[in-house]
Order: structure tokens, then sequence, then C-alpha cells
């Protein structure tokens, strides 16, 4: 049996590919077998799951933070994360009721997938909420904070988690002003 692999223009302009294997299951005028590379967690990828523990949080949402003429906010929040995608991944669920003079007024809610992308070597995330918005964020260490800035030229987020101390685990998030300082949205300790 030959091995031969043809590209053609199907009908309705399909892409077909059509690949004949030797009896090895080996392509033609190759010595090796293909072997799927297969990714395992890192020491960067390790060193997230400081940055993302499960628990609870209380706080303040500042006054604009869930936008223009948005009224400072009591928060309560809890957060359940884990391991996904053979631990390439951290997943994270996150609850977080605000409280505007002690009326309940929104239970915000968001998806949070982080890990090292080895393709660009760099800490990557994506976060997708209960407002209907999607981000994705590119990140480093520095020291015990991980630091994730979003990608999107409209809103330039910038997430800070701050792990000196594994039990109480600082989160802030942040948006780049005009004059291109941050500004605080809120901040959190997160606590087991």
């Amino acid at each position: 049996m030959a091995v031969r692999a043809d590209l053609y223009m199907g009908s309705r302009s399909r892409l077909r590919v059509v690949m004949r294997m030797t009896e090895r299951g080996t392509p033609a005028g190759t010595t090796a077998r293909w072997e799927p590379t297969v990714h395992k967690p890192g020491p960067e990828t390790d060193a997230l799951a400081r940055f993302h523990p499960n628990g609870t949080w209380t706080g303040r949402v500042k006054a604009g933070g869930m936008g223009p003429g948005s009224p400072e906010m009591e928060a309560r929040g809890r957060a359940d994360c884990e391991w996904i995608i053979n631990g390439l991944w951290r997943s994270c669920r996150f609850e977080q009721d605000q409280f505007v003079a002690g009326e309940k007024v929104v239970t915000w809610k968001a998806h949070w997938i982080a890990g090292w992308d080895v393709r660009v070597a760099e800490y990557r995330g994506m976060a997708v909420d209960s407002n209907g918005i999607a981000m994705i964020f590119r990140g480093r260490l520095e020291g015990e904070q991980l630091i994730m800035e979003s990608m999107d030229p409209e809103v330039s987020l910038r997430f800070i988690w701050d792990a000196t101390d594994p039990r109480a685990v600082s989160w802030k998030n942040e948006i780049m002003m005009e004059d291109g300082s941050w500004g605080l949205i809120e901040e959190y300790v997160i606590r087991p």
C-alpha cells in the first residue's frame, strides 16, 4: 500500500484531504511514526493554584465600578475552582451578591479559566460573565502576585491576585483611566 496525500476541491467548494497509509501505519517517505504531543502541567501551571483558591469574600464595589452612574455597593462572593483538561487550566466559577443600602440588587456570575499557554510562553486567561461580556487576558508573575491584563482594545482591565498570605489571597480589579493610570473598581480578600 502506498502513502499519498491529495488535496483537492470537492463539490460545493470543500477542501478535502485524502491520505493513504502504508501497511505499517507510517506515511511513505518517513522513517518514524507520528506521536501526538501530550502536554503535562509544568512549574508555570503549578504556580497558579495559590492564586485561585476556593473561598469567599466580602467588600465593596466602588461607585461607577459597574458602569457610569452605578452606586457604591457592598459585595459578598464565592469562588469554586478546579483543574481541568489534564490539569493544564484552572477553572473558577465566581458568584457575587451585590447590595445597595442593604438591599440585594444583583447576583453577578462569571467563569474564569487561566493557564500557561505553551505556544506563546505566557499566562492566558478567559473571562465570561452574566453581563454578557467575554474577555481574554495575558499575564505574568511578579513575586507573590499574578497580574492579568485584558487584551481588549475597548476596555483595559487588570486583575491582580496577591498570595503573600495563602490563607487570605487578595484580589483587585482595576480599569485603565483616560489618563493611562489604573483606577480601582473593587478589591477583596479571598478566604478558604
